[in-house]
């Protein structure tokens, strides 16, 4: 589960964000590319290659891509607190 009090901070504002790769737990983005490869509109990657919410998802079937890329990940880096 994403560490709500690690997130990355480059996330736009809202429920769906990208733990920072420095979560202790290792629950945090390894760089993988899933995620802002699969939902480019939504996730997009740092300068250092990690991910981050770059915008927040509004219709359903974007919220239903963007809870696929946190199924899809495999530090469980994504979280959702709406």
């Amino acid at each position: 589960m994403a560490n709500n009090a690690l997130k990355h901070t480059a996330n736009a504002p809202g429920p769906f964000y990208v733990t920072s790769p420095d979560d202790p737990d290792g629950q945090g983005c390894n760089g993988c590319t899933i995620c802002y490869n699969a939902a480019p509109d939504f996730f997009a990657e740092d300068e250092e290659g990690y991910a981050y919410v770059a915008q927040q998802p509004e219709s359903e079937a974007d919220i239903a891509l963007c809870r696929e890329q946190m199924d899809a990940c495999p530090t469980n880096a994504i979280g959702d607190d709406g």
